[in-house]
């Protein structure tokens, strides 16, 4: 039998500080930290634990004493239900000067190794509607409201285009209005759930596996393109191009119309073939005269008046004068890579997916750029001493990895090249400032720079430029 869990309730808990995965911070009375879901810096309030550890405490605040003057109204109405945007109730500038502060603090206690002065992190213009990417999941089983449950009345429609309730793998929130992706976004999303309600299309059951229509991802981008793909779990020609024809005559803005038939467990598409229903299979970015072919599977910066601030700050570090040879590792589908090249003899970018290096050569002769070159495989595999000695002795390297931050084995590497300048972009400061004591060695930080390409989120990146020692 498990053991009921033991809550325990703290009284005028002041809340000093932001931490990590976007929780507040509290003291309990006998010293412990407290991380709050629901609180901002500055607020005076009760706190009900909901998780208890050795060393800290989880909990919700179930009262206000004091309201921080660091808050704001959100200005979504799922604020506090759904999974995204956990900030919303703090003001951009204390969400920025948060964000900076974890940047500096990683770096000082992780890294510690010596630094310059923190150059201001750069906000983005767009506090809303920034993203270019978004996907929603179908489900006949939808999150209810506790005023629903509490209701009387039967519910009829259970059916929900949204997203996941956080640590509820099956339980999806209907969305009414999202403020992350530009229109048509909610247009497309909303007359889709209505449509499939009103022709009897069947939302999917994640836990029974049934059901017609399963995710959706939309993408746009800055020139005015949208791609919509939807993602269907049974194999049934008739309804399928019946919503398939009704989005076709309803938006005619959009550019790329696609399908999936998905009958895995996962909703993943990597592995699965995408079938282009009407118009083109891909859809177009552009970026400072260079023009991105991005189809459903390419990776691409989901805030891209943001990347394109963050793509000057690594060309701006990497001090380029057109004579330098640059290696980019985990150069994705290789925009930074292009980005710089007018400004390099030649750079040779790696990343580890075959896909996204077909669209970067793709990219590159679309853009008729001749001293780019692109090489597939695991970076701790391919680039080795072999590979200098094959394609030249690098003058700058730009490494850009996931959220795991470079394998030992690559920064070992990276010491043994011994580069002139090396500029880390990095979407976890924590990996990078390990990764930077690890460089320690024979590179010294230079200058630092935060990014912020998610507002309202805790997410935070951040650009180091370093110098081989003297």
């Amino acid at each position: 039998m498990r053991r009921k869990k033991s809550r325990q309730t703290f009284e005028h808990v002041e809340v000093v500080d932001a931490g990590a995965k976007g929780k507040s911070v509290g003291k309990a009375p006998d010293g412990r930290v407290i991380f709050l879901s629901n609180a901002v810096p500055g607020d005076v309030v009760d706190v009900m634990t909901t998780k208890k550890r050795k060393a800290y405490f989880e909990g919700v605040a179930t009262n206000f004493h004091q309201r921080s003057a660091k808050r704001t109204d959100p200005q979504c109405e799922h604020f506090g239900v759904c999974g995204g945007c956990k900030w919303q109730h703090m003001a951009y500038e204390h969400q920025l000067f948060y964000k900076q502060k974890e940047v500096e603090n990683n770096l000082q206690r992780i890294g510690g190794v010596e630094l310059p002065e923190t150059m201001s992190i750069l906000g983005s213009e767009k506090q809303y509607f920034y993203r270019n990417k978004m996907e929603f999941s179908f489900s006949s089983s939808r999150w209810l409201t506790e005023q629903e449950i509490n209701s009387e009345e039967e519910i009829v429609d259970r059916n929900a285009l949204g997203f996941h309730i956080p640590g509820m793998w099956d339980k999806i929130l209907d969305i009414n209005k999202c403020h992350l992706q530009e229109d048509p976004s909610n247009a497309i999303r909303t007359a889709i759930r209505q449509f499939a309600v009103e022709n009897g299309l069947s939302f999917f059951n994640p836990r029974t596996q049934e059901g017609l229509l399963r995710t959706l991802m939309l993408r746009t981008s800055s020139i005015g393109e949208v791609m919509v793909l939807i993602q269907f779990f049974e194999d049934n020609k008739e309804p399928r191009e019946l919503l398939l024809t009704f989005l076709k005559e309803k938006f005619p803005e959009i550019t790329s119309l696609l399908y999936v038939i998905n009958q895995k467990q996962n909703d993943t598409i990597y592995d699965q073939d995408v079938v282009c229903f009407a118009g083109r299979d891909h859809i177009f970015e552009e970026m400072e005269g260079l023009k991105f072919k991005i189809n459903a599977k390419s990776f691409y910066q989901t805030n891209s008046e943001q990347a394109y601030e963050l793509y000057k700050v690594t060309r701006d570090f990497a001090g380029l004068t057109g004579q330098e040879l640059v290696y980019d590792l985990y150069t994705g589908t290789g925009t930074i890579a292009q980005f710089i090249s007018k400004k390099a003899r030649k750079v040779i970018g790696v990343e580890s997916i075959p896909e996204a290096i077909s669209d970067a050569k793709n990219n590159a002769l679309g853009n008729d750029i001749s001293n780019v070159e692109f090489y597939v495989g695991d970076m701790k595999n391919v680039f080795t001493t072999e590979f200098i000695e094959q394609h030249g002795q690098p003058d700058v390297i730009i490494t850009d990895p996931p959220r795991d931050g470079m394998h030992k084995q690559v920064v070992e590497q990276l010491l043994q090249v011994a580069a002139q300048r090396i500029v880390y972009v990095s979407c976890n400061s924590a990996t990078q400032a390990r990764d930077l004591a690890l460089l320690d060695e024979k590179y010294q930080v230079i200058q630092v720079q935060p990014v912020d390409m998610f507002p309202q989120t805790h997410h935070v990146e951040n650009v180091v430029l370093l110098e081989k020692r003297v």
